[in-house]
């Protein structure tokens, strides 16, 4: 099998990154909120890099403002604050000067950024199982990612979208569903979490969003002809080159316990 010449920094950056999430998530609170701001907060710098918008102060403090108002309703703010994302997100837009795809663009950069530090605020708040739902996040999505590369480099075949991402394959696509699914059933089994089939529909559906999420970046950086978003990670590029999956999984994980289970959105997620 072929190993490209980036694993070795990309396993280097896992191994540094992985367990500061992990011990971030443990201790939770505002340690893990604020983790979740700072890097919604370098996902809108790099998104706005990328799609090269004007005024990257201003839609940075209008934006970053709105997630950390929308962060402070989910942890003791009245509910309707979450409102605040929106608003910063539409002045964000209105503040851009140029054509109105800018504007557009700006807007779908708060909601990206937003989206990946509100979801995952919102699932560790759940007092009984919120630690467990983003480890269980997050062994679905890294596995999704190993398990997509090692599977695509040693089966290969056809291309999964070659005109977006070159070097994915069905057979790298499938593999990382399938050992995501695993992945996922096997921490709700080891957490004792009482589950049908140990949540593997919900893994299932969290493996393929994550694949989406990586896609959909990629279409991003070559309608805007970039090749990294940015030079934070070693092997990785960008802080949204790690994180493309995660965000779209977890936006996923948190619509779901929040549909199952109001009250509760991490057993909403993982209790079936």
């Amino acid at each position: 099998m072929n190993i490209g010449a980036d694993f070795l920094p990309r396993l280097g950056s896992a191994l540094v990154l992985g367990p500061m999430v992990i011990a971030a998530a443990a201790w939770g609170g505002r340690p893990f909120v604020l983790l979740c701001f700072l890097a919604s907060l370098m996902l809108l710098w790099e998104w706005a890099k990328m799609v090269r918008l004007p005024r990257l102060p201003v839609v940075l403090g209008l934006g970053g403002g709105g997630i950390a108002c929308a962060l402070f309703a989910l942890v003791a703010g009245p509910p309707q604050l979450i409102l605040a994302l929106p608003a910063g997100a539409l002045a964000a837009a209105l503040m851009v000067r140029g054509a109105l795809s800018l504007r557009f663009w700006a807007l779908v950069g708060v909601f990206y950024a937003g989206a990946l530090a509100c979801s995952l605020t919102l699932l560790r708040l759940d007092s009984a199982l919120g630690l467990v739902a983003v480890v269980w996040l997050l062994a679905v999505v890294w596995t999704t990612d190993v398990a997509a590369y090692f599977c695509g480099r040693l089966i290969g075949g056809p291309k999964l979208w070659p005109r977006v991402s070159p070097n994915k394959t069905w057979s790298g696509s499938i593999g990382g569903v399938v050992f995501a699914v695993a992945a996922g059933m096997l921490t709700v089994r080891l957490a004792g979490v009482d589950s049908a089939f140990f949540a593997a529909p919900a893994a299932f559906a969290a493996s393929i969003c994550c694949q989406a999420g990586d896609l959909f970046e990629s279409a991003m950086k070559r309608r805007f002809g970039v090749k990294d978003s940015g030079h934070l990670i070693p092997g990785h590029g960008g802080l949204m080159d790690r994180l493309d999956g995660l965000v779209a999984a977890a936006l996923l994980a948190g619509l779901i316990g929040v549909l199952r289970h109001p009250a509760a959105p991490a057993a909403g997620l993982l209790v079936w």
